[in-house]
Formats: structure tokens, C-alpha cells, sequence
């Protein structure tokens, strides 16, 4: 008793280690959970409806799939296929339809394969079939992993075609079932007698009406004045077009454009006169390194003056000796010089057969030396013709078939190899043992033409003038001051105003937006868009951007960027779009302005105060789209239509202006005459438009979370 006692009266020695213990469990548990939670949210990209869309997964198909592109928009149809084949998936199991592993097959290997197929393995000799040849190698390959490994391991296929053809298969699937359910929905497309009916009166019912038109032009857009209710108006008015389903992002920008400076010129044709003398030295042996040592071009082809229009040296390279250099020059935008390498009268056009044996690696060309060289030795001892050794060994699937033969080619119809061959060194009637990129030819010239034309081979040194690293670091140091010394939109703007520079600004910009109005998509356009979804309204950006030239390796132009308005998802505020919407409301006000001036007018009134003349449409029917000096005005058909004879509408508000229209005449019809044939044509139409239109209207009832602008 004295034991409990004592245990008692000291129970909290007990209790608090039990308790720490307790706690330390739960805390740990806790962050167990959270570190766990974290992880599987760094996984998640994103959900359609209950399907989760991994992360890793769409990573390691991203890189199977693209391995050149803009990133940006190869990721965004990535995810559009994510999406779209999540959306299928759910509806296919919801109506009891799918694709078969037996279907998946004959989609790839069957007669009829699907299209995913017939697009990327298409026959190149039979446009719209496919290469039977390659499909059914991959097939044995397929079903044979042994094999596939060792294709694998010497090159003959990439490590990731297994995960390749593992994703198409899903392509084919997705496609198959896309088919499948728009089948479904084309066969429940129905036109009833009544709907027939009306369809033959709005394509035959003829209308004649005068009217006068009033063009939004007629009125200064310094006399309309805008208020907050206009924009009110119009946004209300507007619902569907505006609505946004996401918060969106307007930026305001200002472009620092580096371009080279006379400066950067000048020293550019210094540097091509500079490498002159060095090519005209050059034996036409060597001068092939040298203009490729210097970055120059060689063409490799002989041309003919024609084959130069729009180059400022076409008369000049034919008035010069093979071996003379012309130069420095300007053309396109770059300093160059051409060295004339040959000039030669060369036929028109040549007959010749060879037979080619493939190769690619140093391996493969050795192997088909050997077998050119066998080819040859057989066909030296006349044990066999030409034309039966091409049909049996050459590898060219263009003209084995016809024992070799290529007829009526003309000059650099072929790689230069093969073209020297036949127009220049080669004797009628000889073989000869030819490499090229391609592999091993046996080539012997049949026939040259007697018709010539004289022809060039040219070398070319060229410097395109582009800005120098000096001229890159003035104009940035520039932007740099100017994104340093304005640190608000305001400041920005009226900066830009005092330096006669352009403010551009974007659209609504998305979350995921990779691409900005001008300047295009890309991986600043993507930066600044996520500098933007954590800005405020009025922040100037924190860095100045840098966008290459598309054509080249230089800074094209610094960027300098402000958060101009931040758009809820929904529609729009007042505040937030009145910059964006200005001038389409003010097209708006000015309806509304005319119309209110037009009511209760009759044509010649309205004619005579607006100096405008009247004028008449005939045999106008309810689905004509451009009426002649009216133009496209569906408001204005509809309201001729509901119109009496010699009754004159009110103001119609139309996409060009504010029209009155008077109708002249409306003929009775007669009855349709052939329903069915209406009512074929209609389903043919609405059936044509499911395609384009079905996942449209299913991604709007789905919940897409799309968690990419996380990661990308």
C-alpha cells in the first residue's frame, strides 16, 4: 500500500516521459505524413475528372517523344493528349466500349492500320500506304525481346523504342476510342421533317430590301465619351465571349532591339576581305577545307545562271575563270565572296543504272565495299547482266525494280559523288565504284543528252552582319538604367513616352502562358509570365530579359516588363480590362449612339443626314454570308426576314455599323419537294462536325486541375 502510496504522489514522473513519448510519436507521425504528402504533390502534374496524370510518367514520354521543338508547346500537346485520353478512358468504361489487345494489333499490323500508322511509317513510293517492310520488322522484333535487345545494343534502334511504341499503342487506343464514341454520337445525329423544312426556306426563301448603313467609321472616335457603365454594358452584353474560366495576367512591356551598328558592319566585311587572298591560293583540292574552316558553304551542285536569279553575282560568276574569287560582297543581309571552283559545259540531262549497296556506320561501309567489289568482278567476267544484279542486290527500292535504270535525270538530281559521275567524269558505257553518304554504288552512264548549258560549281565565304558583343552590352546597359530608374508601371510608361519608346501590351495571359504577344514563345516569355502570377499590379519586373534572335546566336532584343491588370477567373472587372477593351467598346458606344439618333427614322431621312446613299440587295437568302457593298451582316439578313413587304426596321446595331432596312419583296416558295434528301444532307453536315467539336464539349464538363505551372 506504502508502494502505491509513493506512486501516487509521484505519478507525473511517470506520466510525462509517457506523454513526450506519445507527442514525439504523433509529431513524427505527422511529419511523416506531411514529407509524404509533399512527395506525392511534387508527383501530381495534374487530375482530369479522378484520373491523376504522374508527373515522372509525362517526363520520361516527354522525352521519347521530342527532342527538338519549342519545349513549351511540345509539353503543352503532352498534356492536351494527357487530358484528352484521360476524358476518353472515363467515358468509354462509362458507356461499356473499349479497344481489344487483338484490335490493337490489326491497328498496327493489319490491313488497315490506323491512322497514327499510316502517318508515321507511310511507304515514300505509294503516298497514303505504308512501309509493309518496316512495320513487319518491328513487329518480329516485338515479339521477339531477345532480338529487340540486340537491335538495341548495336544501334540499329534507339534505347527508348520500346517506351516509343509502348506510348503509341496508347496513341492508338485513344484514337480508336475517340473514333468509337463519335461514331456513337453521329449515329444519334437526327433531322426531323420540321427542322428539314426550315432548312429548305432559309437556303431558298428569297428576300429583296433596301437599306441604309451608317459605318462606325462615319463617327471621330475623339466624339465618344466612355464611362464605367458603357464598359458595364458591354461586358454584360458580351458574357460568353469574355468570360474567362481562368485568372488571367495583362502585362505591359517595353523592347530594347539590338541591331548592328555601322560600326559592327564594317568590320564584318573587313574580316570576309580579310580571308580573300586565302581562298584564291587554294588548290581546288584544298579550298573545300578552307571554306568550311572558315564556315563558308560549298554548294556541291553545278548551276546554271537561272539556277542564280535574285543573287546580286548571278552575271558575275559567269564573266569569271574557274578559280577566281569575287568579293566582298552584300547580299541578304550578310558580306560575302564566291570562288568560282569549276565552269563547264554539262549536258541537260542523263540516262544511268546502278545498283547500291546501303550503309551508314565505318562497319557497314566496309561490308558493302566488299560486296560492291564482288558485284563487280561478277559482272566482269559477264557471268551475269547489270540490270539482273540491280534487281537482285541493289538496295535503291527507286529503281532495283527496273534493273537500275534512271532515266532523263538532270544535273544534281543526285548527291555530288554520283552527279560528277554522270555529267562530268564519266565515260559512256564504263562502270565505276562510286561512295557516297548513302553507301557503295556501282553507277554506269547510259546516255548524255546533246543539249548544254554552261554551269558553275561555286564556293561561298559569307558574314552575316549581325551585332557585335559591344553593341549587344551598350543596348543592355541601356535596358538595364531603364528597368532600374522606372520601378512602376506609371514610371515605366511615361519613361518610355519621354525616350520614344513602344509600350506593347500582352493579351490575357494564362498561368501556363509560354507565349507573350510579340515576342513570342519561348523560355523568357515563360519567366516572366511566372514572375507575373507573383506580382502586383503596377510591379516592374525584377530582371531585364533576353531573347536570341531566331535566326541566329546573338541577343536580339532586352525586355523590360510590367504587370499592367490581373483578370479573375470569371468575367472581367471594369478596372481590370478597360485598357484591352477600349477600342471595342467604343465601336459599342457608337452603336448605341447612332441607333439611338436612327430610331423612328425612314431610310431617306437617315440617308440625308448622314450623307450616305441608299442602296438595295437582291435575292438575298437567310444564309448568305457576304451580301454584296454590305458585307457579312447576319443581324441585318435576320431582320429583312421578319419584315413585311414596304415595313422599315428599327436600327439593327451589325458588325460594320447601324443599318435600317426596308423590304421590297418576298416571294412565296414552294413546298420542299425532297425531305429526305434534306434531311441526308443535314446529317452529313452535323455528323462531319462531331469530330472537331465532341472533346471540346466534353473537356467543358469536365474538372481539370492543372498543376504544370508548378514545375515548367
Amino acid at each position: 500500500m506504502a508502494l502505491i502510496g509513493k506512486i501516487r504522489k509521484n505519478y507525473w514522473l511517470l506520466v510525462l516521459p509517457v506523454a513526450l513519448a506519445l507527442g514525439g510519436f504523433i509529431i513524427m507521425d505527422a511529419m511523416s505524413q506531411s514529407t509524404r504528402g509533399s512527395m506525392g504533390s511534387q508527383l501530381l502534374l495534374g487530375k482530369v475528372g479522378k484520373t491523376k496524370i504522374d508527373r515522372m510518367q509525362f517526363e520520361r514520354i516527354y522525352g521519347v517523344l521530342y527532342s527538338s521543338g519549342d519545349p513549351y508547346q511540345n509539353r503543352n500537346a503532352l498534356w492536351n493528349w494527357y487530358v484528352e485520353d484521360a476524358i476518353l478512358q472515363q467515358e468509354a468504361d462509362a458507356l461499356g466500349i473499349g479497344v481489344s489487345n487483338a484490335e490493337v494489333v490489326d491497328l498496327e499490323f493489319g490491313p488497315n492500320p490506323s491512322p497514327i500508322i499510316v502517318q508515321r511509317f507511310p511507304d515514300q513510293n505509294i503516298p497514303g500506304t505504308v512501309n509493309r517492310d518496316q512495320l513487319n520488322m518491328f513487329k518480329s522484333l516485338i515479339e521477339n525481346p531477345q532480338q529487340l535487345q540486340q537491335a538495341i545494343s548495336t544501334g540499329q534502334l534507339g534505347a527508348s523504342f520500346p517506351d516509343f511504341w509502348k506510348h503509341q499503342e496508347k496513341e492508338i487506343v485513344k484514337s480508336r476510342l475517340q473514333t468509337k464514341i463519335a461514331n456513337l454520337v453521329s449515329k444519334a445525329m437526327y433531322t426531323p421533317n420540321w427542322m428539314a423544312e426550315m432548312l429548305f426556306a432559309e437556303q431558298n426563301q428569297p428576300v429583296d430590301f433596301s437599306y441604309v448603313k451608317v459605318g462606325y467609321g462615319d463617327i471621330d472616335n475623339t466624339d465618344v465619351t466612355l464611362e464605367d457603365k458603357d464598359y458595364q454594358s458591354y461586358i454584360a452584353e458580351n458574357e460568353a465571349k469574355l468570360r474567362k474560366e481562368e485568372e488571367t495576367r495583362i502585362l505591359k512591356y517595353v523592347s530594347f532591339d539590338v541591331v548592328p551598328t555601322p560600326a559592327d558592319s564594317a568590320d564584318l566585311k573587313k574580316r570576309i576581305a580579310e580571308l580573300i587572298p586565302g581562298l584564291e591560293q587554294a588548290a581546288p583540292s584544298e579550298d573545300s577545307s578552307f571554306v568550311l574552316r572558315n564556315k563558308g558553304v560549298i554548294t556541291g551542285m553545278y548551276m546554271k545562271k537561272d539556277d542564280l536569279a535574285g543573287m546580286t553575282i548571278a552575271d558575275t560568276v559567269f564573266k569569271m575563270s574557274a578559280g577566281q574569287v569575287y568579293g566582298p560582297y552584300l547580299d541578304n543581309g550578310a558580306y560575302q565572296a564566291v570562288k568560282v571552283r569549276d565552269r563547264v559545259m554539262m549536258a541537260d540531262s542523263a540516262d544511268s543504272r546502278h545498283i547500291l549497296i546501303q550503309a551508314s556506320t565505318p562497319a557497314q561501309f566496309k561490308t558493302a565495299e566488299k560486296r560492291i567489289d564482288s558485284l563487280r568482278n561478277v559482272l566482269a567476267s559477264g557471268a551475269a547482266s547489270f540490270d539482273s544484279l540491280a534487281i537482285k542486290f541493289s538496295q535503291d527500292q527507286g529503281s532495283a525494280a527496273k534493273g537500275g535504270k534512271y532515266e532523263n535525270t538532270a544535273p544534281n538530281t543526285f548527291v555530288p559523288q554520283y552527279n560528277r559521275v554522270l555529267f562530268i567524269t564519266g565515260e559512256i558505257g564504263k562502270i565505276y565504284k562510286v561512295k557516297t553518304d548513302y553507301g557503295w554504288h556501282l553507277i554506269e552512264v547510259l546516255r548524255r543528252s546533246a543539249s548544254k548549258s554552261e554551269r558553275v560549281d561555286l564556293a561561298f565565304l559569307s558574314e552575316e552582319i549581325i551585332p557585335s558583343r559591344e553593341t549587344e552590352n551598350a543596348v543592355y546597359q541601356k535596358a538595364t538604367a531603364f528597368q532600374s530608374d522606372n520601378q512602376s508601371l506609371d514610371a515605366m510608361t511615361k519613361a518610355a513616352v519621354a525616350e520614344g519608346l513602344r509600350v506593347e501590351t500582352s493579351p490575357a495571359l494564362e498561368k501556363v502562358a509560354s507565349t507573350i504577344g510579340t515576342l513570342g514563345s519561348g523560355e523568357e516569355s515563360r519567366e516572366i509570365v511566372k514572375w507575373a502570377f507573383g506580382a502586383g499590379v503596377g510591379d516592374v519586373s525584377p530582371k531585364v530579359y533576353t531573347y536570341k534572335d531566331p535566326a541566329g546566336f546573338f541577343d536580339g532584343k532586352y525586355v523590360v516588363a510590367a504587370l499592367s491588370a490581373i483578370q479573375k477567373a470569371g468575367l472581367p472587372s471594369v478596372a481590370s480590362a478597360k485598357e484591352e477593351l477600349e477600342q471595342a467598346v467604343i465601336t459599342w458606344k457608337k452603336g448605341q449612339m447612332i441607333s439611338a439618333n436612327l430610331k423612328g427614322k425612314d431610310l431617306a431621312a437617315a440617308a440625308s443626314e448622314y450623307k450616305v446613299a441608299i442602296d438595295t440587295a437582291r435575292n438575298v437568302n437567310f444564309v448568305q454570308g457576304d451580301i454584296p457593298n454590305l458585307g457579312r451582316e447576319p443581324a441585318v439578313v435576320g431582320a429583312a426576314f421578319h419584315l413585311q413587304p414596304n415595313q422599315t426596321s428599327g436600327p439593327v446595331i451589325g458588325e460594320g455599323g447601324v443599318v435600317l432596312v426596308q423590304l421590297l419583296s418576298k416571294p412565296e416558295i414552294p413546298a420542299a419537294t425532297n425531305l429526305p434528301l434534306m434531311r441526308q444532307l443535314q446529317n452529313t453536315s452535323l455528323r462531319s462536325q462531331v469530330n472537331a467539336r465532341l472533346m471540346t464539349a466534353i473537356k467543358k464538363q469536365e474538372k481539370i486541375v492543372d498543376r504544370r505551372a508548378m514545375f515548367y
